[in-house]
């Protein structure tokens, strides 16, 4: 169940594999013994994928249901629920989970030696039930999802220059301004910003100077001087406290957003869950408190 489970999660027989960590001939022979076991096909194989058939589809919605009765059969025999033990997966966004919650994460399991940690940075949203995971790190607004959460702080986008930029092409005072200054693009469309003006969006448009892919480059280019460039408070460090950077148009930030511990409730919510919560909530949220000191 578990080998169908992964195949079909992952997309393919190979994903699966990998997903796994067993060897592509073995997977294959597993799903063809259970397909022979049953006797029905579960799975049509294509030269990329995997489709599940209706025979398939039924048996991956009882195998989920199974797979996590039996999970959590184990966490009461194991003791999850008398003391924090066992592993521990969290979710987080990539730049937001190695600056403020992996250093949070790692001092937890100092305090509880029982609990083993599986952190998974990933900016794309994780689906907490079927990939198994304990609690995620959520920026933003969150959906109706079912999820539980613990609000932590809020953090905000802020338009930023170096000193020696605005020495040298002066200091925009309206978001309409930003169209006769250089902007740093991230990603590869060019820079068009949003800000809100009196209830409604001005859209401006600096010229690309220099585009990046990442937060850190994306920061390096704009303490550099390159041009101006649009961050989020929790990728900065020290640079606008120390003057390295100057944060510009701040009547202009807008609303901030919410930044939440969420975690899915089913049945018992285990100790090393509660504990972690417990433990992280406070220094996530000083951490939140220090973007905007």
């Amino acid at each position: 169940m578990r080998v169908v489970l992964a195949v079909v999660d992952a997309g393919s027989l190979s994903a699966g594999s990998r997903k796994l960590g067993a060897p592509l001939p073995s997977v294959s022979r597993k799903v063809a013994d259970l397909e022979r076991h049953l006797g029905a096909k579960l799975l049509v194989r294509t030269s990329r994928n995997i489709q599940l058939t209706d025979a398939g589809r039924d048996f991956v919605e009882a195998a989920r249901r199974i797979i996590a009765d039996l999970d959590e059969a184990e966490r009461r025999v194991s003791g999850e629920y008398q003391t924090p033990r066992g592993e521990l997966t969290i979710t987080m966004p990539i730049e937001f989970g190695a600056r403020h919650v992996v250093p949070i994460a790692l001092a937890f399991i100092e305090e509880f030696p029982e609990v083993t940690l599986k952190l998974v940075t990933s900016d794309r949203m994780v689906d907490m039930v079927e990939e198994h995971v304990d609690i995620a790190i959520r920026l933003g607004h969150l959906a109706d999802s079912g999820l539980y959460a613990v609000r932590t702080g809020e953090f905000r986008l802020l338009t930023c220059a170096s000193p020696r930029y605005l020495e040298r092409r002066g200091t925009p005072l309206h978001p309409r301004d930003l169209a006769d200054h250089d902007g740093v693009a991230f990603g590869a469309k060019p820079v068009f910003w949003t800000f809100p003006v009196d209830g409604e969006d001005v859209v401006a448009a600096p010229r690309t100077r220099v585009a990046v892919s990442t937060a850190a480059s994306n920061l390096a280019a704009a303490v550099s001087g390159a041009g101006i460039a649009r961050l989020f408070d929790y990728q900065l460090g020290d640079e606008v406290r120390s003057g390295a950077l100057t944060a510009i148009l701040t009547e202009y930030d807008g609303e901030p957003r919410p930044v939440h511990i969420v975690y899915p409730r089913q049945g018992l919510l285990p100790l090393k869950v509660r504990a972690f919560i417990d433990w992280a909530a406070p220094r996530l949220r000083a951490a939140c408190d220090s973007f905007h000191t």
